[in-house]
């Protein structure tokens, strides 16, 4: 991902997360702490068909929505797979499981321990297959509430 890519990558968050919005002001920040970890997936013509945000971070803490985080904490035992948003017509076809193992590199590289995420929009089943499990944090259930009901923390070691 690139700082002029920004305008497309909010456009799909707004088509494939218009219940979780952000300020551009996150996707930058995410950008500029840790490039690495901001992807985007490209069509063969070269328009973007969706993104993925993530960085090193606390264990058992997931930022809340719409906050910047002002710097990375160190060292950062979890890596937070913070958004992955793919069109529609990009479903399907494996790019976010081919995408896993470039971010659990990135991940180890940080010298992570686990990766994290909030499953939100039923996608909890998916990322099961990815080997991540829900890990019940009590101190947690508040921050997961302003996602939705159904939001759930998930963890996977590395």
């Amino acid at each position: 991902m690139q700082r002029q890519d920004l305008p497309a990558v909010l456009q799909i968050a707004a088509e494939v997360h218009p219940d979780y919005p952000e300020d551009e002001a996150v996707f930058a920040e995410r950008l500029t702490l840790f490039a690495g970890g901001c992807l985007c997936l490209a069509t063969r013509e070269g328009t973007l068909a969706g993104y993925v945000l993530s960085h090193p971070w606390q264990a058992d803490a997931p930022p809340a929505l719409d906050t910047l985080l002002q710097r990375l904490p160190k060292p950062a035992p979890a890596y937070y797979l913070h958004d992955m948003a793919l069109l529609p017509a990009a479903r399907g076809l494996g790019a976010a499981g081919r995408a896993m193992p470039l971010l659990a590199a990135q991940a180890v590289a940080a010298g992570c321990r686990e990766m994290a995420l909030v499953a939100v929009n039923g996608s909890a089943g998916f990322w099961a297959r990815q080997g991540f499990r829900v890990r019940e944090v009590p101190t947690l259930a508040a921050k997961l509430a302003s996602y939705d009901a159904a939001a759930r923390f998930m963890v996977r070691p590395l």
